[in-house]
């Protein structure tokens, strides 16, 4: 930050007196620039404190003089006595007055060139103590970013050093921490930015953002190397100077670390789980235990349910995160649980919302695979009937067929039934199948339910038999029979 009028004014031996526009003196000296043109302003950038002898100003052009330095932004006016003019003119100091613009009077003895380098000196000073301060902050930071917590620790510490609010957001867009006033508002406002940083993420441009309104300045980054593991956003009620853009770069870089740490570490625990997993459907229990234990988990005891979740790609994170203390281990397109009965109701409701879920029934440490496959089933179901949850107990209630995939199944019945279809309306070998197994292959039953004499039956079934090939005195053919015959229905 430059240093303000106020401090150079004070500077005691420069011997500067204010004689108008003392109320804006608080305003940042960005650069000294000496000029005696009666248009200074094409030379300059604003924020200057202009020196002159005021060797082509008279009373007639002071008033446009101060409101072409008005309209160019500068701090201050600083006017040479005892070389073109003994004392400044009254019409300058009137016209400075009206207009609010800081004049000072600079005595003879004090050279333009020292007021420069006064100034420069506290630019310099103040640059150095902002360094200063940026790099207490990063201390402070890399300090917090080493505690147990994290990154936690780092937006906490974060919202503290600027005053302001900070989140830390996944990189699907959700908070996972958030620190100072108004920070647990933000996210669902920054959705569409941090959907274009995706975008020129996968570009491979990474790139950060700033937004401002009049109350609120915001600066957004994505934190990852290659892809956003996440986002980072910072909100002031004022611009960020400097040094908060150090802060935050500090904050992003230290985020990022854990970030990529942490993905790593993630992603090595994901093949120890999956690894245990398969030692567990094996029937490894043992050796599935003691893998566990070296990453300090641990398996419950048995009877376990078998849940799994259907969830997108991008869900899979979120779903390992509610299963908690439960062991989860990503498998193929799933996410595979395994739960002790008394904490189920738990697990399912901290997994609503993230895709079909299919549950098992419980059972014993040496028999997980049945309760996996149960599991499945019931995923396959949950899918097919678009419901959240679907537990094998009541799929099991509906019947075998709940159980068959629905285009396998009518595959089977049309390929198995089609040479009745095919044999013509004289006889309808179709309704007499189905009397027939019906009734379990009593004749009489089952012609009198058709209408028809037991000899006209038997006649059908023989016709049946050598149109499908199968012999209906087998049990397994009237199975497959009757199910090709409850499909079709």
């Amino acid at each position: 930050m430059a240093p303000t009028l106020r401090t150079v004014v004070r500077r005691l031996p420069l011997q500067l007196v204010v004689l108008a526009g003392q109320d804006a003196l608080d305003r940042p000296v960005r650069w000294v620039a000496v000029s005696e043109l009666e248009d200074p302003t094409p030379f300059l950038e604003g924020g200057e404190l202009v020196l002159t002898t005021g060797m082509r100003l008279d009373a007639a052009n002071a008033a446009p003089y101060v409101g072409r330095l008005v309209g160019k932004g500068v701090t201050g006016l600083g006017f040479g006595v005892g070389l073109g003019h003994e004392t400044i003119p009254d019409e300058l100091v009137e016209a400075a007055a009206r207009a609010g613009l800081p004049l000072i009077e600079v005595p003879r003895d004090t050279p333009f060139v020292a007021i420069g380098k006064a100034v420069s000196d506290l630019i310099a000073a103040e640059q150095y103590d902002e360094l200063s301060r940026a790099f207490a902050a990063q201390g402070r930071l890399t300090r917090a970013a080493l505690r147990p917590e994290g990154p936690r620790a780092v937006v906490e510490r974060l919202a503290r050093e600027l005053a302001g609010w900070a989140v830390l957001l996944d990189d699907a867009g959700v908070p996972r921490h958030a620190a100072g006033k108004g920070a647990a508002d933000v996210a669902h406002a920054l959705a569409p930015e941090l959907e274009r940083l995706r975008r020129l993420a996968k570009r491979g441009a990474p790139a950060s953002l700033a937004l401002s309104t009049p109350r609120e300045h915001v600066i957004v980054q994505p934190l990852g190397v290659g892809r956003a593991r996440g986002f980072l956003a910072v909100g002031l009620d004022r611009p960020f100077t400097p040094v908060a853009h150090t802060v935050v770069n500090a904050a992003g870089s230290l985020l990022t670390l854990a970030a990529e740490h942490g993905g790593q570490h993630l992603a090595a625990e994901r093949r120890v789980r999956s690894a245990v997993l398969r030692l567990l459907l094996e029937g490894r229990v043992r050796a599935g235990r003691e893998t566990l234990e070296r990453l300090g988990e641990r398996l419950a005891d048995g009877p376990l349910v078998a849940v799994v979740s259907g969830a997108p790609a991008e869900e899979r994170e979120a779903v390992l995160e509610a299963a908690g203390e439960e062991f989860a281990a990503v498998e193929d397109d799933r996410v595979v649980l395994f739960v002790p009965e008394a904490r189920l109701d738990g697990v399912l409701a901290r997994l609503g919302g993230h895709g079909p879920v299919g549950v098992g029934s419980p059972v014993g440490l040496d028999d997980l695979r049945t309760g996996l496959d149960q599991a499945d089933r019931a995923l396959v179901a949950a899918r097919r009937g678009a419901v959240p949850v679907m537990r094998f107990a009541d799929l099991a209630g509906q019947g075998l067929l709940s159980l068959l995939d629905p285009a396998a199944a009518a595959a089977f019945s049309t390929a198995l039934l089609d040479p009745l279809r095919k044999y013509g309306a004289r006889a309808d070998l179709l309704a007499s199948l189905r009397a027939y197994l019906a009734c379990n292959g009593h004749w009489d039953a089952a012609a009198q339910r058709l209408g028809v004499h037991r000899h006209t039956l038997r006649y059908r079934m023989r016709r049946v038999a050598e149109l499908l090939g199968r012999d209906l005195d087998d049990p397994a053919a009237r199975a497959e029979l009757w199910i090709a015959l409850a499909v079709a229905d």
